[in-house]
C-alpha cells in the first residue's frame, strides 16, 4: 500500500464518519471542531464552499489540538496549495484531474480524490492511490456500485460521500471496501448556527459508534 494512502488511513484512524462541514461563520469553526472531537470524530473536512473556509481551517489547525482538519471541495492546484498552507492535514476533491494529482505528488499532504467510474478509479490506482472518495454516492449507484467494484478493483477502498445520512451510513459501512463515510448530518446547519455544541457532540458520539 502506498505511503500516502497509509498516511491518510492513519489520520482517519478507524473513524467511521468524516463530518463534511460548510462554515458560514468563522466564529463557529473552533467550537464545532471541539464538539465533534469530544464526540469521537476528530477528523473533519471543512469544504471550500464559503468565504470563511480557509480561515476556519487555520483557526482549527492552530487552536484545536485534538482535531485533524482536512479541506474539501478542492478543485485545482492553487486551492490545494492554499488549503495545505492553511494547515490542512488531508485534502479532499470531488473528482480527479492531472493537475490535482501533480499537486499531490509534490506535497506531503495526502489527497482523497473523488472517483465514480471504473476508468477514474483505475487512473487513481495508476497514480498510486488506493483510497478514494466515492462521490456523489447515492446518485452514482450507491451500495450496488460499490459492491460491483469490490471484486475487479479489490485493492481499492472508498469513502462514500453524497446522500449519506444517519439512516443509511451503517449499510455503507458494512461493505468490505468502505473505510468510512462522509456526511453533514452530524453538524446540521441550524444546530451550528444556534451553537448547540452539546447536541452536536451527541450526534458525533452516535456516529462514532456506527461500526461497533
Amino acid at each position: 500500500m502506498p505511503s500516502k494512502t497509509e498516511k491518510l488511513l492513519s489520520l482517519l484512524n478507524g473513524q467511521p464518519v468524516i463530518p463534511v462541514l460548510k462554515i458560514n461563520d468563522v466564529a463557529n469553526a473552533v467550537p464545532l471542531a471541539r464538539a465533534l472531537a469530544r464526540g469521537g470524530l476528530p477528523a473533519i473536512e471543512i469544504t471550500l464552499r464559503t468565504a470563511d473556509a480557509l480561515e476556519a481551517i487555520r483557526r482549527v489547525a492552530a487552536e484545536v489540538e485534538e482535531a485533524i482538519v482536512g479541506a474539501g471541495t478542492i478543485l485545482d492546484s492553487r486551492q490545494f496549495d492554499e488549503a495545505a498552507s492553511a494547515g490542512s492535514r488531508f485534502i479532499v476533491s470531488p473528482g480527479i484531474t492531472r493537475e490535482l494529482l501533480a499537486a499531490a505528488a509534490d506535497s506531503e499532504v495526502p489527497l482523497l480524490p473523488g472517483a465514480i467510474t471504473p476508468g477514474e478509479i483505475m487512473a487513481a490506482r495508476e497514480a498510486g492511490l488506493r483510497f478514494l472518495k466515492f462521490f456523489p454516492a447515492e446518485q452514482s449507484g450507491g451500495i450496488a456500485s460499490l459492491k460491483a467494484f469490490a471484486s475487479p478493483l479489490a485493492d481499492v477502498k472508498f469513502c462514500p460521500t453524497g446522500g449519506i445520512t444517519g439512516k443509511n451510513a451503517a449499510d455503507y459501512l458494512s461493505l468490505p471496501n468502505v473505510i468510512c463515510v462522509g456526511g453533514s448530518w452530524v453538524a446540521p446547519d441550524d444546530m451550528v448556527k444556534a451553537g448547540k455544541w452539546d447536541e452536536i457532540e451527541a450526534l458525533a458520539r452516535a456516529a462514532s459508534q456506527l461500526r461497533k
